[in-house]
């Protein structure tokens, strides 16, 4: 009986461990590296979620309309060493993103560098997921 139990256990186990690991995805899965953007808008919310942080900016449109982009960043630990606080993006913050569009075409892009209206610049992107690399010097990194 308790073998019975522990094999079930252990299967129950392996299926949730599949699909937290499927969860986490390579850049070329959802983004194209041949498609970049840059996006200036007016930060709506940032999500600190894992496995990557979510920036949602609102971007005019030249026809006037705005649309709502969602910019996947790296995760949120990473960028907490790299400078970001919970505090550094409130809603109307006007900020340009440096990305690179998703492959169906959705309003959703994966961030490389995040530019505020003073000048200061933050790299956004996660390192080992096949992402281009950063195209700033070695100096700056």
């Amino acid at each position: 009986m308790r073998r019975q139990f522990l094999l079930v256990l252990t299967g129950v186990g392996l299926l949730f461990a599949g699909t937290t690991m499927a969860a986490h995805h390579a850049f070329s899965s959802e983004f194209d590296a041949n498609k970049p953007v840059k996006l200036r808008g007016a930060v709506v919310k940032m999500r600190w979620i894992n496995p990557h942080a979510w920036i949602d900016i609102a971007v005019k449109r030249p026809d006037g309309k705005t649309e709502v982009w969602m910019i996947e960043t790296g995760a949120p630990n990473a960028l907490l060493r790299r400078g970001f606080t919970k505090n550094s993006l409130p809603p109307g913050t006007e900020i340009t993103v440096d990305a690179f569009r998703a492959l169906d075409g959705a309003l959703r892009a994966n961030g490389r560098d995040i530019t505020f209206a003073d000048g200061r610049g933050l790299f956004l992107g996660s390192s080992g997921t096949g992402a281009p690399y950063d195209t700033r010097s070695e100096a700056q990194k």
